[in-house]
């Protein structure tokens, strides 16, 4: 039998993480290199691309607006990204240091404006960037977006928690006010908080379809989502710049993650030496 805590647990332990680890590249991997197969070898029954082919790379970048489309999602998804932290920390920061009547039931309202889909906001939010002449703009893209930041907002809120409060009050024993307390005091202390949200956001109005396929449908505001549906209909027999699109799609949302989780290490390990 094999004991919670032994040599023989945690290799057992290993060895299913690393298993599922496994699972969840494998259709990654796939995909990655199927990319580099000519299209008369996509279905073959070597794995590997042998001889590698730049092929699908060519056609996703030169017959298709690829650059143009990443670059549209990247702008999106940073102004949403920015506008859900800053929203975020103002409104955490604002619940947990000022004492105000209806304190409870502002936060009974953002817990229920997490329980409710973004989809059921689509047409108030479609018709108001209408009339406001806001279609197929960035201002329309990330503003209406900003809304749904509720839980960047309980995330924090619970993270600002558990600072302690001796660091508020030597705060403003030093003269400190709200904002230089907020600045020096709570962002330093919350940054695996803040790179999570940041991490959160991004990912997610990365991979925002719906909104983005009604207020930008064109190739000047379009993004990659909706890119990547050009080539399913225009080279449906030949799904090889897909996926070599889809391949490149990822870089951006990878060079943010290492990026961020990288300063969230750090902050972790360094909590103790404040």
């Amino acid at each position: 039998m094999i004991k919670p805590g032994g040599r023989r647990y945690r290799a057992s332990s290993h060895a299913v993480l690393v298993l599922a680890c496994l699972g969840l590249l494998l259709p990654l991997l796939w995909a990655l290199i199927s990319s580099f197969k000519p299209a008369s070898d996509l279905y073959g029954a070597s794995v590997l691309p042998l001889p590698a082919s730049l092929e699908n790379y060519q056609v996703a970048t030169q017959e298709f607006p690829l650059f143009r489309l990443l670059l549209n999602t990247l702008v999106t998804a940073a102004g949403v990204s920015v506008g859900h932290l800053v929203i975020a920390v103002l409104a955490a920061y604002a619940m947990i240091r000022f004492r105000f009547r209806g304190q409870r039931l502002l936060l009974v309202l953002v817990t229920i404006a997490l329980l409710i889909p973004a989809q059921a906001l689509i047409i108030p939010q479609f018709l108001l960037v209408s009339r406001l002449g806001r279609l197929d703009t960035y201002a329309g893209l990330i503003i209406p977006q900003l809304g749904g930041c509720a839980l960047a907002v309980l995330l924090l809120r619970q993270n600002f928690h558990t600072i302690p409060e001796e660091m508020f009050s030597a705060a403003q024993l030093d003269g400190s006010n709200s904002i230089q307390t907020l600045w020096h005091v709570v962002l330093p202390l919350s940054r695996p908080a803040l790179g999570a949200v940041t991490i959160l956001s991004f990912i997610n109005t990365w991979n925002e379809y719906l909104w983005p396929m009604l207020i930008a449908p064109t190739p000047e505001h379009a993004t990659i989502q909706m890119g990547l549906t050009l080539f399913t209909n225009t080279e449906g027999s030949n799904p090889g710049p897909l996926l070599a699109a889809a391949t490149l799609s990822t870089v951006p949302v990878l060079a943010v993650y290492v990026f961020t989780a990288r300063h969230i290490t750090h902050a972790f390990l360094h909590s103790g030496l404040r």
